[in-house]
């Protein structure tokens, strides 16, 4: 699968963030409800005059109710489009689109550049309160309420062992034909000086409900209704374990996307397709 883009095309970065709560994920669904990705096409659509709708491209693709920060994508445009609507695209955009999706840069994108696959890390945090009077009503879209006292050094104890790059297949929702291996470069917890305890999960991909699976492990630990060394004895099992609660999205945020050096996109949009086996495993997943 090549990254060229067609003649005659150039190809467009978008920097963007959004509230997820009234959106079914980002991607375009057959049966019509509202998503991110819908919301923005229809927006560029419309603001260029355009009479077909061009594709966008997302550095991950968010699931209903999660938010975003710092999402990045990218849309092939016609050259004479592009160079007639670059100037005031931004400003446009604004004027239509809705108010919980907003782009704040569009950019020409640099050779090799894909916002999917030439990434090659994306930060998240999920935001908690144990609280015992629950969460700030003006938080109350971005932080999970958990009804019990959390100790997060032991959270922080168990998160170590999750770190590296490991199948989290007990921690993903399988999906045909796509490896569960991923490279996870930091999981850990603070607490903000306002009590709102703040995972940091970072990694160079993430397979389904990854996120909100190994944070409802530690949840677990830190209300010590499980050890410190259950969610690595989980990892270890290599299976999806019913007792991993997958928490609610809307404590979720996709807070950056991280990408190399322009000279280094190309290659890292190829090695990103390949599919990944742990070392001394072979046709693994």
């Amino acid at each position: 699968m090549s990254d060229d883009v067609q003649p005659g095309f150039v190809r467009v970065r978008l920097d963007l963030s959004y509230d997820g709560r009234d959106f079914s994920g980002w991607a375009r669904q057959a049966r019509g409800q509202r998503t991110v990705q819908g919301e923005i096409e229809s927006a560029l659509k419309t603001v260029t005059r355009s009479p077909e709708t061009y594709e966008l491209t997302v550095a991950g693709r968010t699931d209903a109710g999660v938010h975003a920060r710092g999402q990045v994508a990218h849309v092939d445009l016609p050259e004479e489009l592009w160079q007639e609507h670059r100037e005031k695209l931004l400003r446009r955009l604004a004027g239509r689109l809705p108010h919980d999706v907003r782009v704040w840069s569009v950019t020409e994108a640099p050779d090799g550049f894909n916002a999917r696959f030439s990434a090659i890390w994306r930060r998240y945090a999920y935001r908690v309160t144990d609280h015992p009077g629950g969460v700030d009503p003006l938080l109350r879209g971005h932080v999970l309420w958990h009804d019990w006292t959390l100790d997060m050094d032991a959270m922080n104890e168990a998160a170590a062992a999750l770190v590296g790059e490991h199948d989290f297949a007990a921690y993903c929702k399988k999906r045909e034909g796509a490896t569960t291996i991923r490279t996870l470069q930091e999981l850990r917890w603070a607490r903000r000086p306002d009590g709102i305890m703040e995972a940091t999960v970072k990694a160079d991909a993430f397979c389904h409900n990854m996120v909100r699976s190994l944070v409802g492990a530690l949840l677990f630990v830190g209300d010590g209704h499980r050890p410190v060394e259950w969610p690595g004895k989980v990892l270890a099992a290599g299976v999806r374990d019913s007792a991993v609660h997958v928490v609610r999205p809307h404590g979720l945020t996709l807070e950056e996307v991280g990408y190399p050096a322009d000279d280094r996109l190309a290659a890292r949009s190829r090695e990103a397709r390949n599919k990944r086996t742990l070392p001394g495993v072979a046709g693994c997943c």
